[in-house]
């Protein structure tokens, strides 16, 4: 079987785009935290319970929660899972390994690249309000200035893609990861792609990490 994905990198890195063509071409299926939480709280099951107690309270969700979620949203011995958005530290990585992955074969994938390139995307990054069609000022630009090419919708730009904010965002992204990279690269799991490259290039690379 396909080995189980983890999938490294800081915002804007491509991640996303790249999960979506796994599923799609290798059949993979993608575990977001994000989405698990939703899904579970709208289940009504007694986790999804405790889950909307825990953000009700205005509270981050524990990571022994994330990792009970996780499990029962996890068949690791028949399916192949990516694993989006944790771990996000050394901790949660160890956890992950113990609690989930046990046995299972794993990869560590880093999306790499420079910090200073990785800051100039997202910052020109824009989004379609009606297809969501992901576009950027500098490499991907519209035909017309702010219309989506596909809908015509007019495009936005995240609140968070203010260059404030994403450089505190990578900030706090470089100074978390390489603990998290020593820990996969002390057990040969750790795998590097180079995200500046065009995303068929990334795909390709991965495909090969995949077999």
């Amino acid at each position: 079987m396909k080995p189980q994905l983890i999938l490294l990198g800081a915002p804007g890195s491509g991640k996303g785009t790249q999960a979506a063509r796994l599923v799609d071409e290798l059949g993979y299926n993608h575990l977001s935290t994000g989405d698990l939480l939703r899904k579970e709280i709208k289940s009504g099951s007694a986790l999804g319970e405790k889950v909307q107690g825990i953000m009700n309270a205005g509270k981050l969700v524990d990571d022994d929660t994330v990792l009970e979620l996780l499990n029962a949203n996890c068949d690791l011995s028949s399916t192949a899972y990516i694993f989006d958005g944790f771990p996000r530290n050394e901790e949660q990585a160890k956890a992950l390994d113990a609690v989930v992955l046990k046995d299972a074969a794993s990869k560590a994938v880093y999306f790499d690249i420079d910090l200073e390139k990785l800051a100039a995307r997202l910052v020109n990054r824009r989004t379609c309000s009606g297809c969501g069609e992901i576009y950027n000022l500098l490499s991907k630009a519209p035909k017309e200035e702010g219309k989506c090419d596909l809908c015509g919708a007019s495009l936005t730009q995240r609140k968070d893609d203010n260059e404030d904010t994403v450089k505190t965002r990578l900030q706090v992204f470089k100074d978390t990861i390489e603990p998290v990279l020593a820990h996969y690269e002390a057990s040969g799991r750790l795998a590097r792609v180079d995200a500046s490259q065009a995303p068929e290039q990334v795909f390709t690379a991965l495909k090969e990490i995949a077999k």
